[in-house]
């Protein structure tokens, strides 16, 4: 994966001499790093859950590094003055991952499971499924640190790994789609609808993960009922 292309970098050189410049790239190395550091244990988790509960707990994953016009916007934003130093002690979302999962306790389980992986230390967690935002908005979103293993040294790195279901993420999707909108009429109107779906989706989420543990109550029943009950009078054979 190309980290940033020669023409993004361009936007860096009225920030950045030739020696920060080098220095922004391992930045954004590490950071790459780290990202995928993360995502593969997602991976690893992903396949044993599948084989222990014949069933994927996430069905898609995506990774992202921040574009060098998001990050000097966000710096800028936050009256942060722009430099390397800064852009790794103050922006903790440099690196993004995505999980999108079937079912809302697929996400707590893999919450669990990777937070209780002794490299992975728990910086923030916002839980935006148990707290939604005014405008609907659901999601839980982490922000970890991971140490990447460099020639010379142990880096501790911040990755923001975003927990979502299916319908989250379509949700969210749209919404951002027309929130950048220009001109749209009765505003005030299409949020309070966009929140009135987003209420629909969270009774969706709820209402399929009580029909798949149903299933799955009948299948555990199906296996019990199939298996043959020992017979007493039966002797061990010598």
């Amino acid at each position: 994966m190309e980290i940033i292309d020669e023409y993004k970098l361009e936007v860096f050189k009225e920030y950045f001499d030739r020696g920060e410049m080098k220095r922004f790239r391992e930045l954004m190395m590490y950071y790459e790093c780290a990202m995928l550091e993360v995502k593969t244990k997602l991976d690893v988790l992903n396949k044993e859950l599948s084989l222990r509960k014949s069933r994927n707990p996430f069905e898609s994953i995506k990774c992202r590094l921040k574009t060098p016009e998001s990050i000097i916007e966000k710096l800028n934003r936050r009256g942060i003055g722009f430099s390397v130093d800064n852009i790794e002690k103050e922006l903790n979302d440099i690196a993004g991952i995505r999980v999108i999962c079937s079912f809302p306790d697929d996400i707590y389980d893999l919450i669990d499971y990777l937070l209780d992986q002794d490299d992975i230390t728990l910086i923030v967690m916002k839980d935006y499924i148990k707290n939604p935002k005014p405008n609907g908005y659901r999601s839980v979103h982490l922000i970890v640190e991971v140490p990447i293993f460099l020639t010379d040294k142990k880096k501790p790195m911040r990755v923001e790994v975003q927990f979502r279901t299916i319908a989250m993420d379509f949700w969210a999707s749209l919404e951002h789609k027309l929130k950048y909108k220009k001109n749209i009429k009765k505003a005030e109107d299409i949020s309070e609808q966009l929140f009135y779906c987003a209420e629909l989706i969270s009774q969706l989420d709820a209402r399929m993960q009580q029909i798949r543990d149903k299933i799955e109550m009948n299948d555990n029943i199906g296996v019990d009922e199939n298996v043959e009950a020992p017979d007493e009078n039966r002797r061990i054979s010598d």
